[in-house]
């Protein structure tokens, strides 16, 4: 009965996920398969993890959403998550749940723990970085780039990645009673994540420019034409980014503790 209740409970947060336009149709249905992926997986606990992240990147999302409008001309989605957006976020943390279900070994809660944490850790850089006063550096040539570049980072941004990892690390320190040691892998790999998301950004990620403005942007049209791609690979855009981010971030973390077992 109580099993009925919560996965009824997860289809009204994914229903009011779509009303409160937090998620798209399709990414409201995505996060309903996610969210009852990590309770068969992790139960209650799995859930909380999931939801903080959900429920902070969404306020961080909206968070002073009016300043950032310009900023979205040049990213390929706005706030409203469809369902590749769900995937990149949360469809790793989705597929350790499920290997959890057939293999206990606790193992999959560390790269189950360290996805949510890069996914936290990136989206909170993102989302926060963004309302820096000054223009964020790019990694491959050092000067300052427009808000929004992938592969840009802030002293605002990575003192937020570091606080968004953080979360999570504590969070999972008190639900799947970690030691000291596993906690802080979680602190570092969500982190490190966040800085594979940032390379992949600057030097695969695709960017094109329009035709018209001149505008460079992740959107493939722009001002009603198509974009001309100027960098990156064409199968790599912001959504496989940030799930190969927080998945290559997860299984390093899980080898370093296989290591130090």
């Amino acid at each position: 009965m109580i099993d009925i209740l919560i996965f009824i409970g997860i289809f009204i947060t994914g229903i009011v996920g779509y009303l409160h336009k937090s998620l798209t149709k399709s990414g409201a249905w995505t996060a309903i398969v996610v969210g009852a992926a990590v309770y068969v997986g992790f139960g209650l606990k799995g859930l909380i993890l999931l939801g903080t992240f959900f429920a902070t990147s969404n306020y961080w999302s909206k968070y002073k959403s009016s300043v950032k409008q310009p900023i979205e001309e040049k990213l390929a989605k706005g706030a409203t998550r469809d369902w590749r957006q769900v995937i990149a976020n949360g469809g790793a943390a989705g597929l350790f749940s499920i290997i959890h279900y057939f293999d206990h070994d606790p193992i999959w809660q560390i790269g189950f723990a360290v996805s949510l944490a890069s996914a936290n850790s990136d989206t909170w850089a993102s989302e926060i970085g963004s309302l820096s006063r000054k223009n964020p550096i790019y990694i491959r040539t050092f000067k300052r780039v427009e808000k929004g570049t992938s592969g840009a980072i802030s002293s605002l941004g990575s003192a937020a990645a570091l606080a968004g990892t953080f979360l999570i690390s504590i969070i999972s320190f008190w639900l799947f009673d970690l030691d000291s040691r596993l906690t802080f892998l979680v602190f570092l790999f969500g982190y490190i994540g966040n800085v594979i998301d940032t390379i992949m950004g600057a030097y695969y990620q695709q960017m094109y420019v329009c035709q018209r403005c001149g505008i460079e942007t992740e959107k493939r049209r722009h001002c009603q034409l198509p974009t001309t791609r100027i960098k990156g690979f064409t199968l790599v855009d912001n959504d496989m980014v940030n799930f190969l981010s927080g998945f290559l971030a997860a299984i390093a973390a899980i080898g370093m503790t296989l290591v130090i077992k």
